[in-house]
């Protein structure tokens, strides 16, 4: 199955949209809390209807951008906040995507990739970040789907799989979950390391 921008675009327009909370997680909301700096570069890929970047805007944060590989969620992200600068939205491949940033936000695009890229998205989001930056968020620790987004997994994978790029990587049990998820998540805390 390709998951390319025609897929997803059919799941918006079909209505298909499962991952789709209606406003900011308990985990990443009660993250961007704790930040302080108002001017980190945060990018959360594969964002959707981007709730958390919705969030973090509204609580203040100037450099909040997102990429996701059809604008299709973007048209709704824009009507509920409007003054959301336009070109932080990015319509594109996060693969081929440049950049530096602060933080990466991982928010249900992990688990909608096919397994096999895996190992491509952690080298990438490595490469993304500044020096000192770190990719957090929730990861499903529970099996879900082999044939289909999304796709589950479980900690003990992962952690080898991080620690190739993210020497500095924690991954536990998540406590503050949503109700629909918990007992299924994992939080993700990965650093890159200052040079």
């Amino acid at each position: 199955m390709p998951l390319d921008r025609t897929y997803w675009e059919s799941r918006y327009h079909a209505g298909e949209t499962g991952w789709d909370t209606g406003g900011p997680t308990t985990p990443l909301k009660e993250y961007i809390d704790q930040l302080t700096d108002k001017d980190l570069r945060i990018l959360i890929p594969g964002a959707g209807r981007a709730y958390e970047a919705e969030y973090a805007h509204r609580q203040g944060f100037r450099n909040v951008f997102v990429i996701d590989l059809t604008d299709a969620p973007f048209k709704d992200l824009l009507a509920r906040c409007p003054d959301l600068p336009q070109e932080h939205l990015i319509t594109g491949d996060f693969f081929t995507h440049e950049g530096a940033y602060d933080r990466i936000i991982e928010q249900t695009f992990f688990c909608a990739l096919d397994p096999a890229l895996r190992e491509r998205y952690v080298a990438h989001t490595y490469a993304l970040l500044k020096p000192g930056g770190a990719l957090v968020g929730v990861l499903f620790d529970a099996p879900l789907n082999t044939d289909r987004p999304p796709f589950g997994g479980s900690r003990d994978a992962y952690l080898p799989l991080f620690r190739r790029h993210f020497p500095a990587v924690s991954i536990e049990p998540c406590h503050n979950s949503i109700k629909p998820r918990a007992g299924s998540e994992a939080w993700l805390h990965a650093s890159k390391l200052s040079t």
